[in-house]
């Protein structure tokens, strides 16, 4: 019988990363020149908003402005000319205090029957524009004043319209039309002032509210997320919810979760990594103390007891097996497994072969039920299959084994069929089951739950191993007790 000290395929444990390894430029903070943060555009936006808002409110006003000043005009003309027509005799000084009142060049009263030129200082030149108040649409209105903003001249304008409210009489106004501009520009001027002022106050206040409601919680959650990515692990960094009730309470929420999981997730690939190099400081003393335990059965071979003689090769074949399971922490420890070697096995020897080295064979209170028939035949590597099923159950011996009530059926069973190009396995007992509280977790690293004293590796290497075979493995909930089936495909 050959026994090495030493096992072929041993393996050191990669280095893990650290856990605060992030690239230099998520943590650095962007320099921002004055005014390009959020808040410096939500203030020009909002003073941007404003003044449109006023543009849209100003085209109107204007118009009315011009319309209210015309029927002024009007009003004014229209009284003094009745007064001034019942007298058939119109005074020089009369008619230049009425030109002067209403800034007119010529005024005429029309009474239907007869018109009356009531005053005038000049004859007229040609118009340039001619407005009848009677007959003002509101866009014609808007840009009729427009038109007159924009002249450039001294030109005159022609404005018709009642002179009293119930009078038929109608007043012709020949006015210049640099008079009305010049109060509709200072009109002008008095609304963006007024827009101006309005502008900037609601913009201060959209300003100062928005970024004690808005930009400055997104500042904390920034400055969070770097002084965390400085430490991922220290769990002291993890942001504190301010208890909003709005879209902000609720991203800090799912940022501190977020936080939570990763630095648990990182502490435990920090106890991974741990516990890789932790193994492969004492494997090679552990596998020199394997081999001198090996040492010290084959002398045992030659003692006369049939005792001996019957347990020492067991034994022997034990160690052996202990040696190669040393490497098996350290293995997953790596990015992956080896590779499978497959090859053709009876699948019913490697059952009697997990059941031998478990003690089920002549176990006291467990029993041990091997259906795989004897002539199914499957591809697989022959010590990964040995360790996915002694792995799985060795967890039902120890299930079975911590209850100790006595009138309860403690069964093992492996049993296996073919199923087109592959071969499902079911390896099940008769045990309490697995917890609600971890099935979602059942096949992850480190998330032993259903035994006292397991580090929860045992199934994550299994899942691995028969996921490179490419299989699956899973959890039968169908049956009763624990029931784990194993798809390997040929």
């Amino acid at each position: 019988m050959k026994h090495e000290g030493q096992p072929k395929g041993s393996v050191e444990p990669s280095s893990e990363p650290s856990a605060g390894a992030f690239p230099a430029w998520e943590k650095q903070t962007r320099k921002r020149p004055p005014f390009a943060g959020l808040s410096g555009k939500l203030l020009f936006l909002t003073i941007f908003f404003v003044m449109l808002a006023e543009v849209l409110i100003y085209l109107p006003s204007v118009a009315n402005y011009r319309n209210t000043w015309l029927l002024d005009r009007l009003t004014t003309a229209g009284v003094a000319a009745s007064v001034l027509a019942e007298t058939n005799t119109i005074a020089p000084r009369l008619q230049e205090e009425l030109l002067r009142t209403t800034g007119a060049v010529a005024i005429a009263l029309d009474q239907g029957s007869r018109r009356s030129l009531i005053a005038m200082n000049e004859v007229p030149p040609a118009i340039d524009f001619t407005v009848d108040m009677a007959n003002v649409p509101p866009l014609m209105a808007i840009w009729d004043s427009l038109r007159v903003l924009m002249y450039q001249g001294d030109g005159l304008m022609r404005v018709v319209g009642a002179g009293q409210m119930g009078h038929t009489e109608r007043v012709d106004v020949v006015l210049p039309v640099a008079l009305l501009q010049q109060d509709m520009l200072a009109f002008s001027g008095r609304i963006l002032a007024l827009s101006l002022v309005i502008s900037m106050f609601t913009a201060t206040l959209v300003y100062v509210s928005l970024r004690a409601l808005f930009v400055r919680p997104l500042q904390n959650l920034t400055r969070s997320m770097d002084e965390f990515a400085e430490d991922p692990e220290d769990h002291g960094r993890v942001i504190r919810p301010s208890g909003r009730g709005d879209e902000l309470g609720d991203a800090e929420v799912r940022l501190a979760a977020m936080q939570e999981v990763l630095s648990r997730n990182l502490h435990q690939k920090q106890r991974l990594a741990d516990l890789g190099l932790a193994v492969s400081k004492i494997n090679h003393d552990l596998r020199n103390l394997l081999a001198s335990a090996q040492l010290f059965i084959e002398r045992l071979e030659n003692v006369p007891d049939p005792t001996v003689t019957r347990l020492a090769p067991k034994i022997l074949a034990t160690l052996d097996r202990a040696v190669g399971y040393t490497q098996a922490v350290m293995a997953y420890g790596k990015a992956q497994e080896r590779p499978p070697e497959r090859r053709l096995i009876a699948l019913a020897r490697v059952a009697d072969d997990v059941a031998e080295v478990l003690g089920l064979a002549d176990h006291s209170v467990i029993g041990f039920e091997n259906a795989v028939p004897k002539n199914l035949e499957v591809t697989a590597d022959p010590e990964h299959l040995f360790r996915v099923l002694l792995n799985l159950c060795r967890n039902s011996v120890q299930a079975l084994e911590a209850d100790r009530d006595e009138t309860l059926v403690k069964r093992i069973a492996i049993e296996a069929r073919r199923a087109g190009t592959g071969v499902v396995i079911t390896v099940t007992d008769t045990g309490p089951g697995i917890p609600q509280n971890i099935k979602s977790a059942l096949f992850k690293a480190f998330h032993s739950g259903s035994k006292q004293g397991g580090i929860g590796l045992g199934l994550a290497i299994a899942a691995e191993l028969i996921k490179a075979h490419g299989g699956k493995i899973g959890l039968d909930d169908t049956r009763q007790g624990t029931c784990f089936c194993i798809e390997l495909p040929d």
